[in-house]
């Protein structure tokens, strides 16, 4: 009698959360026979070619290793967009969708004042933040930065499949060592790397895969935070806003970080978890 190697029978079988072999197995379906999720349903007695097979016990076996799901699909969804990610980028994550909304209601208040507001993201990766402003707001005009060219190749690759590439200029460099020395924006935004490289999270889960250098600034985990902060008075226009993305036990040095820098009307925002994960402060 020949094994059965239905969706229901291999689903049933493996070894991962369900939930997680759903999403594996609906991305088999879709990359080999261009079939939607609900077939994992309604065709769930449909046998798998080899060539898929093949693909799915790959899947399987590189997730029960701990490779982040993310990478293995090749896509995340993020606030309200799906963008392409590969292990040269960081995993876009849901806490950092709060940077996305503070943009979003900063440029709401100054729509009135300006007809299309001049948005910075720092250290873009995959475009996640740049390209789910310009999504949400049409009239902002994005600038993205990266060091890495890798990471700049996918921010496009993601702007040219959600049809933004004319709104969003993407450069090369470190910080604000990318831009022109004049280049002035009414919203800064970024994630840079924060955890200290001493953090045991780093070895755990799936930042043991995702690029060290978009984790960690291989030190205290403050050195990218004060050059992005230190540098906004110059990239601010009047009464400009910056917001960054720290960890949960960040702010309080964080916010004194901006009171140094000369910037005012510094506040802290809680993610859906309750955690303190964003500063925001404003220029003079």
């Amino acid at each position: 009698m020949s094994k059965d190697l239905s969706l229901r029978s291999l689903l049933g079988s493996t070894l991962l959360p369900p939930s997680e072999a759903r999403i594996l197995m609906a991305h088999v379906l879709d990359k080999h026979y261009q079939l939607p999720r609900s077939a994992l349903l309604s065709r769930d007695d449909m046998q798998l070619n080899d060539g898929a097979l093949e693909n799915w016990r790959s899947l399987v076996s590189k997730r029960l290793q701990g490779h982040p799901i993310a990478y293995l699909i090749g896509k995340r969804g993020f606030h309200n967009i799906e963008l392409q990610v590969a292990p040269g980028v960081l995993i876009p994550r849901p806490e950092t969708e709060l940077l996305v909304e503070i943009g979003l209601r900063e440029i709401k208040r100054i729509q009135n004042e300006v007809t299309a507001p001049n948005v910075l993201d720092l250290g873009t990766g995959s475009g996640a933040i740049a390209l789910a402003v310009a999504h949400e707001a049409p009239t902002a005009l994005l600038t993205a930065t990266d060091q890495s060219f890798e990471a700049l190749a996918i921010a496009q690759a993601n702007a040219q499949h959600l049809g933004l590439n004319s709104r969003i200029q993407l450069l090369q460099g470190s910080w604000y060592e990318a831009l022109a020395d004049k280049a002035l924006f009414d919203v800064i935004l970024s994630n840079p790397p924060y955890i200290a490289i001493q953090d045991p999270h780093l070895s755990q889960g799936d930042l043991r895969f995702e690029p060290i250098s978009a984790l960690t600034d291989h030190a205290s985990g403050f050195t990218c935070l004060e050059v992005i902060i230190k540098g906004a008075l110059n990239h601010l226009k009047p009464m400009g806003l910056i917001a960054v993305e720290h960890g949960f036990d960040q702010s309080e040095a964080v916010g004194e970080l901006m009171k140094s820098a000369g910037l005012q009307n510094i506040r802290v925002h809680q993610d859906l978890s309750g955690h303190f994960r964003v500063t925001s402060a404003m220029s003079v």
